[in-house]
């Protein structure tokens, strides 16, 4: 079984920390892909402008996985940026990060925060939250204040940060569980579990086993409403006729 695992930023050091984390979380026998993008798109996703961005070469990089060879997909951004578009070009499944840790979180947890980045994905979260069905579940979302990319830069400041914030969302949200809202945080998940006593969820590893879980049972994407394949509109094009109103 082959799992496709998309970057859809532009940075060489999350796509391999992306990689990492992907293939830890990989079942024996199970062959993991991971590629990230290029510029011109941008090195981090912050905000909508970025997502738009990302996505068309997101969608090549996805049709190509499939035709060689790809039974599901991870788009590793916890925005889940082109998330529909993505579902509609291929017919694997396609499993985006924030989803992914929502479901999780909503299993082994009855509340739950997200801890991010920068304080402008806090509405997108919540977005995401209210459209996965979990924003009932969801107690709060906290942000470190820190850009994506700075992260990888002092990793150990941003260990620090997100230990703070965790035990916040525990002793002060109530939630039962926490999940890291970036896919550039994957590689701290385990520690941050450690360290804090509370079960953290890496969108990531979570992705990657729902995704082996759905191509296993041999689930695709439907094809018969909002995830069928994009229409060729070649033949919908016919020439004009200009009516002219008789004159008065």
């Amino acid at each position: 079984m082959q799992i496709f695992v998309y970057n859809p930023n532009s940075s060489a050091a999350m796509t391999a920390q992306i990689a990492q984390s992907a293939q830890a979380a990989a079942s024996v026998g199970c062959t993991i892909r991971t590629m990230g993008a290029s510029a011109p798109v941008p090195p981090s996703i912050e905000g909508h402008h970025d997502e738009a961005m990302a996505v068309p070469p997101m969608l090549d990089a996805l049709r190509r996985a499939e035709a060689e060879g790809a039974m599901a997909h991870v788009i590793a951004c916890f925005d889940d940026p082109g998330i529909g578009a993505a579902r509609e070009v291929v017919a694997g499944p396609v499993i985006g990060i924030a989803q992914a840790a929502m479901q999780v979180a909503c299993l082994i947890s009855a509340r739950f925060s997200v801890v991010t980045t920068l304080p402008r994905a806090i509405p997108i979260i919540e977005d995401l939250a209210q459209r996965y069905g979990a924003g009932h579940a969801l107690r709060r979302v906290r942000a470190v204040d820190l850009p994506v990319l700075a992260l990888e830069a002092d990793p150990d400041h941003a260990r620090q940060l997100l230990i703070a914030q965790i035990e916040a969302a525990r002793d002060e949200d109530g939630a039962e569980a926490v999940i890291l809202g970036c896919a550039g945080m994957s590689e701290m998940c385990q520690s941050l579990s450690q360290i804090t006593g509370m079960p953290v969820i890496d969108g990531v590893h979570a992705a990657v086993r729902l995704a082996e879980a759905l191509a296993g049972g041999g689930y695709r994407t439907a094809k018969t409403g909002a995830y069928a394949w994009p229409r060729d509109k070649s033949q919908d094009l016919s020439p004009v006729t200009l009516v002219r109103r008789p004159a008065e």
